[in-house]
């Protein structure tokens, strides 16, 4: 059976958003069940749930750099592939995959070996407790051994949605989270192994999600197919795919130094409590803002092919359609979470003392969430239409230069304390959001003025 393919050049360019967007946005979702079903049961756990939860906490800044790397070489790759395949050179685009497939295989070998070695500290360093620090070992140690096929399903995914197969990379997602979320109580509850049966799960539903993207890639149905032969790295390409991609790196490593400096001063004004909390209120930032991020990442192939093919219209109108869809999402978002804190707060943990005390966090936390759409948008925009420079600034400048120096400087502010490292979110949301689109309208809006030679 032939799977479906979107042709980005036909339709209006709304629908074949929407064609791309919707898959994606289930896959995304679905994505979030390797490491929300593993809070929901670990949360939940008899006598040590609020503690195991905590320990988890831990491991996200490390998820987080596997993810930046496996973000390296996808968002970098993808959409090279795309404006190649815009253009009509069907071997080049092979051979961006296929280089980038390689370095993907090279760069899970490196953190594997990096993350056993140094894990320990690293832990200490995030903000581990001797209480706590035995739940984040038996979980980092048993992922970290399968990490290369974390890689391998985060990284290569966007080819497969970048040839136009949306439906195709959603089922790549489907697998591995319903293998999950069938192993989770199995080997957490069944057979008792805890935090570490969480690990095994997730590893093992990755595997199966690794086993789908190759597989798929290397059949009959792929436009673009893994050939052994163009696995040999080439400098100019890998530059390319590098330097497109770093956006993405930075943007996944900046988050892992965020929550690394959350966890560190969580731990200092408030303790174990309060860094299970921020396990719990990042965890619902994760599902909240998940399908946001697919609105952009469902437009990126789209303006990718357009704006490769010369079709500067079809690329303002899909910046444009794209932009409002994350403003209306991210606005109800934070109205449904403002009314109803708890029931969310629940999914995660149950405890009386972390509920109320989570409630007036996320409250926080979460204040002017819609400002989120204008950070996605501009990011989306300038990874689509290869503009790396702009695109690693605004990662940047959100994150390390407003976040993590707010992270440090509010709690020791007006006896902020705690509320001090929820609040750097909000501001960071203005501000970044709204220096990110400007600019993008400023910069990017002026070179699409221009359609085939015509003026708009």
């Amino acid at each position: 059976m032939k799977a479906h393919q979107t042709n980005f050049s036909q339709g209006s360019v709304q629908k074949n958003i929407m064609q791309v967007m919707l898959p994606m946005m289930v896959a995304q979702l679905l994505n979030l069940l390797y490491n929300i079903v593993d809070r929901m049961y670990i949360g939940q756990m008899k006598d040590v749930g609020t503690q195991a939860l905590s320990g988890l906490g831990l491991c996200f800044p490390i998820l987080m750099f596997v993810t930046a790397f496996a973000n390296l070489v996808g968002s970098g790759g993808a959409p090279l592939c795309a404006m190649e395949r815009g253009k009509g050179n069907r071997q080049e685009a092979e051979r961006i995959m296929c280089n980038s497939f390689f370095l993907l295989l090279l760069l899970g070998a490196g953190l594997t070996i990096a993350g056993l070695i140094f894990h320990k500290p690293l832990l200490y360093l995030f903000g581990a407790s001797d209480a706590i620090y035995p739940y984040a070992r038996d979980y980092i140690m048993i992922y970290l051994c399968g990490s290369i096929f974390v890689m391998i399903a985060l990284g290569m995914n966007p080819f497969i949605n970048s040839q136009g197969f949306a439906r195709v990379g959603m089922l790549t997602v489907l697998l591995g989270a319903l293998a999950n979320i069938a192993l989770d109580p199995v080997f957490i509850f069944v057979l008792g192994w805890g935090v570490r049966g969480a690990a095994f799960a997730t590893i093992l539903s990755q595997f199966l999600s690794a086993v789908w993207v190759v597989g798929f890639l290397r059949g009959r149905n792929a436009e673009l197919k893994l050939r052994r032969e163009e696995f040999r790295l080439e400098a100019r390409r890998v530059k390319k795919i590098l330097s497109l991609g770093t956006a993405g790196f930075v943007m996944s490593c900046t988050n892992s130094v965020v929550q690394a400096a959350c966890n560190s001063m969580l731990q200092t004004f408030g303790g174990d409590l309060y860094i299970g909390v921020m396990t719990v209120v990042n965890s619902i930032r994760e599902i909240a803002q998940t399908p946001a991020q697919a609105m952009g990442d469902g437009a990126s192939p789209v303006m990718s092919y357009n704006y490769g093919e010369g079709q500067c219209r079809k690329v303002k109108r899909g910046i444009w359609f794209m932009t409002l869809l994350t403003v209306i999402y991210l606005a109800a978002m934070w109205l449904i979470l403002f009314l109803f804190p708890r029931l969310f707060i629940s999914i995660f943990n149950r405890d009386p003392e972390l509920v109320e005390t989570a409630v007036p966090c996320l409250h926080l936390y979460f204040f002017g969430f819609f400002m989120m759409a204008f950070q996605i948008a501009g990011q989306s925009v300038f990874k689509s239409l290869g503009k790396a420079r702009q695109a690693i600034f605004f990662s940047l400048f959100r994150k390390i230069i407003i976040v993590v120096p707010l992270t440090f400087i509010l709690p020791r502010v007006a006896g902020l304390g705690v509320m001090g490292v929820f609040l750097a979110e909000p501001i960071s949301n203005f501000i970044g959001g709204a220096a990110c689109f400007i600019t993008m309208c400023a910069t990017i809006l002026p070179e699409l003025r221009i359609d085939n030679g015509r003026t708009l």
